[in-house]
């Protein structure tokens, strides 16, 4: 496979596409995308049976989870470098080769150390073949087309966080938790062939090699890493009471500066921030940061609150988070319409403003909310997700010139993961301190000489009468009514927070510039 030349006698022809080689080899690279973005969260409704097969204490079986976002957030810039270097085929094909036996040999493991170990070689391997699809995307596809790839990537991206916990729920009901890692092999041989048959797409730059920076590399390794591993721990070890979390927050304000100070001055750095002298991109990737903050915040949230306060099995949670999906594969065929139709800020606008609309009215949940109180929620957050990011898509990438593209894919991308992984820090750090603090209230307001309280306990001593301490039974019941109260008032700042965050960010779609996308995409050919 090659891709054929672009005439130069007629630079404004739209240059002719094989159609079955385009859209065989970017269905192959869209399969992977989904298997690596599906692996962050397959295992979170599993960890229980993982944390029993291995023999793992709580505290180790986190590590199944946090050891494959941290690596992976290396990799993700990293690709745009190498993808120019190799090309995209044989980067992608090395990825997916990495994941797949990484995938198995995380399914054979015996012991909790080795699952930890080949899951983060999982995440790094793994971690290039996300943003690569984005780079394809909008050089191998004719302008005209490159929303419909939006849409699909976009549908990728937002449904594998959602399904991923009820499909491991499933799997591991069914079969073992060791099919969590085993069931990427069929899909991962397809992407093979898909990829390494049709994905020729474009050629790589063998004198990038010379110079490669490997110090540049290095600050970005570990200041990527030690910003990631806060952002996961810091929340559940109380941030800097920590001395893990306070020295690896140190290194990354040290670290930070210098990477981006070896990228501004080396000759050849691994990652290029020029594009952010590009207002459209700088916008877009702020409403990316957004898109992965309210995307994963959301996805967290709900689950939690359903586990938590209404102690829903997981089949339960999966079935009240189906709306969601429903709801994005419902909008992804009208928003791609929208879009070629639409002023993108306009999509952007009003995509956040639904997902804000749904996540306040969520504010007000209560103790009883179950699967009717949650769908117009969610479908208010799925559509609105859904149009926000296809729409931030084109306002971010297609105003740069062609050369920047991979590169920035790798950006785009590594901003939406990490908005994610500051979402959940924020929530999860909301949810503690909010509990707490609502608890507070809730018994001060509440004397023990008060007469309904003095009502209630009594009742609920006749109804533990055959205990050997009623009155402390008593008292126990009714702290754990408390706490349940306080804890839905938590979540309820929680996604009050989420539609703050989400209105400041429609606002902030009015300082794009209107799109006016590059002409012209390079050719894909067979022979």
């Amino acid at each position: 496979m090659t891709a054929a030349p672009v005439s130069a006698a007629a630079p404004t022809d739209e240059p002719k596409v094989n159609w079955t080689v385009l859209l065989l080899g970017f269905a192959g690279m869209v399969i992977g995308q989904f298997m690596a973005i599906l692996d962050i969260q397959i295992v979170a409704s599993s960890l229980p049976q993982i944390q029993a097969g291995v023999g793992a204490s709580a505290d180790e079986i986190s590590w199944i989870q946090t050891a494959y976002l941290i690596p992976e957030v290396v990799m993700i810039p990293l690709s745009g470098y190498l993808s120019r270097l190799w090309g995209t085929q044989k980067v992608f094909l090395a990825s997916c080769t990495g994941f797949l036996l990484m995938s198995i040999a995380v399914g054979l493991s015996q012991s909790v150390e080795q699952m930890i170990f080949f899951r983060a070689i999982q995440g790094f391997v793994g971690g290039a073949m996300i943003p690569t699809v984005f780079a394809v995307a909008f050089t191998a596809f004719p302008p005209k087309q490159r929303i419909t790839a939006s849409v699909i990537m976009g549908l990728i991206v937002t449904l594998a966080p959602t399904v991923g916990p009820t499909l491991g729920g499933h799997l591991t009901e069914q079969l073992s938790w060791r099919w969590l890692f085993f069931i990427n092999v069929p899909p991962g041989l397809l992407v093979l062939f898909l990829v390494g048959r049709y994905a020729n797409f474009d050629k790589g730059d063998p004198s990038l090699s010379k110079g490669f920076d490997w110090f540049g590399l290095g600050l970005m390794a570990v200041f990527l890493m030690s910003l990631q591993f806060v952002l996961e721990e810091g929340a559940k070890n109380d941030w800097f009471a920590d001395d893990h979390i306070l020295l690896l927050s140190v290194v990354v304000l040290l670290t930070g500066p210098a990477f981006i100070w070896r990228v501004l001055t080396y000759w050849n750095p691994i990652v290029e921030l020029r594009a952010f002298k590009n207002r459209n991109f700088l916008v877009g990737v702020v409403m990316t940061f957004t898109v992965g903050f309210a995307l994963f915040g959301g996805t967290f949230l709900l689950p939690l609150f359903l586990g938590r306060v209404r102690e829903y099995s997981a089949a339960e949670v999966g079935t009240t988070m189906v709306v969601s999906g429903l709801a994005m594969f419902a909008t992804g065929p009208f928003a791609g319409r929208l879009a070629r139709a639409v002023d993108p800020r306009v999509l952007m606008f009003g995509g956040f403003m639904l997902c804000a609309w749904g996540m306040w009215d969520a504010h007000a949940v209560t103790s009883e909310w179950g699967f009717w109180e949650f769908a117009g929620v969610q479908a208010l957050r799925g559509v609105g997700v859904m149009l926000a990011m296809i729409a931030s898509q084109q306002v971010t990438m297609s105003t740069l010139p062609p050369h920047m593209v991979k590169n920035a894919s790798g950006l785009v991308n590594l901003f939406r993961n990490v908005g994610g992984a500051v979402g959940l820090a924020t929530l999860n750090t909301s949810l503690t301190t909010n509990t707490a603090l609502h608890m507070s209230e809730l018994t001060q307001n509440i004397s023990v000489t008060n007469a309904g309280m003095q009502n209630l306990l009594a009742g609920m001593q006749e109804r533990f009468a055959g205990s050997a301490d009623p009155a402390g039974a008593a008292m126990q019941a009714v702290h754990g009514m408390l706490m349940r109260q306080a804890t839905t008032l938590a979540f309820g700042d929680a996604f009050a927070m989420l539609a703050i965050g989400c209105a400041i960010a429609a606002f902030i779609t009015l300082f794009a510039r209107p799109v006016k996308p590059q002409a012209g995409a390079p050719p894909v050919d067979a022979h």
